[in-house]
């Protein structure tokens, strides 16, 4: 399944002005954060143009918060790609990086991390800057799906340590999946970077509930898809394709012809209820102000729907080839050419 697999989208989205301007300060920071610490490293993570990625789903934000959303990839990505399949040991250790994430919101801003290593540090200075000026209902509710996607994430590498990352049916999976993408915390993000926040009861009613999810589905497929050259590569069965072609026995090309299925599947439901907003507003009896932040609300999905689908057709983190010191690093069942994980 090549990384070029196209969808129709319904909806156009804009890029960021300020990608250039950011993207020199953001791979400026990465070196100096220790999140790269190789020539290798580096050049691999340039290839993979998260820039990019922060320009086309975060296409309003100012310059400096466009470096901000920029470095918060980075630490993102990176960890993610922190597993070694060869030292099931690891997984410990990410448990513990993990648990350091995960309660960094949760302290008063700027606090420094108890488990010490580039990740938790550049952490810890992204949620200064991210958290900035939104309120205790925001910051919570991102903490909650920052937490449950990295809670998620350790799931999948301790499946990985004991040898069942393949072992999820579909059922299971796509629950999974689900938090593995971590999508909802990325949409919520949308709203720090123009500086609004959708309304509590518009947040909490079902019809936005299932557009998050139907968001995260989309998504985490398309990703499965782009992504499937590089994840077999690893080793990870952790991929709708390769759910789908054990689970029904058949042919790769089957799978993958199922998996696109299924994502058109989740994206037509998803332009389906999209049309409700209008309706929810009126029976939640919201003013104008508040239509109006549920509306940039739904953008900052769209944004998320289509600009990283948009990344991820050219993206050299999902190359079907790689060669040298990360084809190596790959066929180990890593995804990054350096250790984040120690100080």
């Amino acid at each position: 399944m090549p990384q070029d697999v196209r969808f129709d989208l319904p909806f156009d989205t804009p890029v960021s002005g300020h990608l250039e301007y950011a993207r020199a300060r953001h791979l400026r920071w990465v070196w100096e954060m220790g999140l790269v610490r190789s020539r290798d490293g580096f050049e691999e993570y340039r290839s993979w143009d998260l820039p990019q990625a922060a320009a086309r789903t975060y296409p309003h934000a100012s310059a400096q918060d466009m470096v901000v959303l920029m470095n918060w990839f980075s630490l993102a990505f990176l960890f993610d790609d922190q597993f070694d399949a060869g030292r099931p040991d690891r997984a410990d250790r990410i448990a513990e990086v993990a648990r350091e994430l995960v309660v960094t919101p949760l302290r008063p801003a700027g606090s420094r991390p108890r488990v010490v290593c580039p990740i938790t540090l550049a952490w810890t200075q992204v949620w200064e800057h991210l958290s900035d000026g939104m309120s205790l209902t925001w910051r919570t509710r991102f903490a909650a799906s920052w937490g449950r996607f990295l809670v998620a994430h350790c799931e999948e590498v301790d499946l990985a340590a004991r040898g069942l990352a393949g072992t999820l049916g579909l059922e299971e999976y796509t629950a999974f999946r689900r938090r593995t993408v971590g999508i909802h915390h990325s949409i919520d993000a949308g709203e720090r970077s123009r500086g609004f926040e959708v309304p509590a009861q518009a947040m909490a009613h079902p019809l936005m509930e299932r557009l998050r999810d139907l968001a995260s589905d989309t998504i985490g497929f398309m990703n499965d898809i782009h992504s499937f050259e590089r994840e077999r590569r690893r080793g990870d069965g952790h991929n709708l394709i390769a759910v789908l072609h054990r689970e029904r026995g058949c042919s790769w090309q089957e799978a993958a012809d199922e998996a696109y299925a299924m994502t058109t599947a989740c994206l037509a439901e998803y332009v389906e209820l999209e049309a409700q907003v209008p309706a929810m507003c009126d029976e939640l009896g919201l003013d104008a102000d508040g239509r109006d932040r549920v509306r940039r609300g739904v953008e900052a999905i769209q944004h998320w729907i289509n600009g990283n689908y948009e990344w991820a057709l050219t993206s050299g983190r999902y190359a079907a080839s790689k060669d040298g010191p990360v084809a190596t690093a790959e066929q180990a069942g890593r995804g990054s050419v350096d250790d984040l994980l120690t100080v």
